[in-house]
């Protein structure tokens, strides 16, 4: 346009510029536009354009979006970082994302080698391994102690105030999403280890492990001690302590080894204390969406829904009630949110599997499929409410189908 290749004018534009002639007002006509037919109409910028693109949905809102409903849409790539000697961290809680009250989440790289030191939270602590492995540590209030390695796919649960550790594992490594049960969880608000210590008189200290004073004379600086930098640890067993007890129902679960609710879009796997005792607070569905399919209308009777999303891009359309509705674009990394019983859909619109998780702070996984409901209820109220015909209503299924194809 003008003398700029597509690729250029993109730039530009994204970077609050106007492809533009001299004298002219001109601009690239294959960017997207705020427009459909009969309305709205083309935005010459400044703009950000890499934003437009992303949120297709936002730019053209659906015919049926309205009323005023919140942002439900965060993305982690727009956290801040923060960086350690063996790792990094970032966070999304209700300070990002507002609406997130009872959620916060933490997506966490440690090196090969690297360890996030001893620590515990008010919060208790649920987390998704998404990449490489970890050796996790812990120990409960009855002095059992548990010790194993997790890989992608796997989960562990911390009850609040439960000591643990994670170190990432050769050959790479580990990055995993951390879920707690608060929305106002803060990274800077956990216990920590060497933090404590520093703030112990030596004397108490001395007195406490039975041991000279002395033997606290070089005690390292928290701020060295976050996510730090210690050899990778050997087999599984090297780390057992000889004559502990083992916690008994163990703090974590191969979610990705279940065996998954197959469906003709795509798969469901749903993790709760029904099949993980421990995790009381936390419940959490693995959905996996072919393209073209959708997770199917439904809503939660029982509590907000949080969601990661790890492969792939998809829309959520969200119902409020009262003629209030609006639509979210994602891809990996985002977050989602569903404020508590509204109804809802996510759809693939990628050529490839959308993966997402969807998190609840709750004991148990609940969902109400619209589909199911039609279907159980007497066919004339149906037909009444809907002027549904018999074909409509022969469609109705009455078993439930969480994901449905594009067929």
């Amino acid at each position: 346009m003008n003398g700029l290749s597509r690729r250029e004018a993109l730039l530009t534009l994204s970077a609050g510029g106007v492809v533009a002639a001299a004298g002219s007002t001109s601009y690239a006509a294959d960017l997207p536009q705020p427009r459909r037919a009969g309305a709205g109409g083309d935005d010459p910028g400044p703009r950000n354009v890499a934003r437009d693109i992303q949120n297709p949905d936002i730019l053209n809102q659906p015919i049926t979006d309205a009323g005023t409903l919140p942002n439900l849409r965060f993305s982690f790539a727009d956290a801040p970082m923060k960086q350690y000697p063996a790792g990094w961290t970032r966070q999304i809680t209700k300070r990002e994302l507002g609406i997130s009250q009872g959620i916060a989440g933490v997506d966490m790289r440690l090196n090969a080698g690297g360890v996030r030191e001893l620590h515990w939270h008010k919060e208790s602590e649920w987390a998704y391994i998404l990449y490489g492995s970890a050796r996790v540590t812990a120990v409960d209030p009855e002095g059992k102690n548990f010790v194993d390695d997790l890989g992608p796919g796997d989960i562990w649960y911390f009850p609040s105030g439960t000591p643990h550790s994670i170190q990432g594992l050769g050959p790479d490594g580990c990055e995993f999403l951390l879920v707690f049960d608060d929305g106002g969880f803060d990274e800077d608000s956990t216990f920590l280890l060497s933090d404590w210590f520093k703030h112990v008189p030596k004397s108490v200290l001395a007195k406490n492990f039975g041991v000279p004073a002395t033997t606290f004379d070089n005690l390292p600086a928290p701020g060295d001690r976050y996510i730090f930098n210690l050899p990778i640890p050997g087999n599984l067993d090297s780390d057992k302590i000889a004559g502990a007890t083992a916690v008994p129902n163990g703090f974590v679960h191969r979610m990705g080894s279940q065996i998954p609710i197959q469906t003709s879009g795509g798969t469901v796997r749903i993790t709760d204390s029904r099949n993980f005792l421990v995790s009381k607070t936390i419940a959490a569905a693995l959905v996996e969406v072919e393209p073209g399919g959708m997770r199917e209308l439904h809503w939660h009777p029982n509590t907000d829904e949080w969601q990661y999303y790890i492969q792939g891009t998809g829309r959520m359309g969200v119902f409020a009630a009262n003629g209030h509705s609006r639509t979210f674009d994602f891809a990996a990394g985002d977050v989602g949110y569903v404020p508590f019983a509204m109804g809802h859909y996510i759809e693939n619109t990628g050529d490839k599997p959308l993966v997402f998780l969807e998190i609840f702070k709750s004991d148990h996984y609940a969902d109400v499929s619209l589909n199911q409901w039609l279907a159980l209820t007497p066919r004339e109220l149906v037909s009444g409410h809907l002027n549904f015909g018999k074909a409509a209503m022969e469609a109705l299924k009455r078993t439930k189908e969480p994901v449905v194809s594009g067929a």
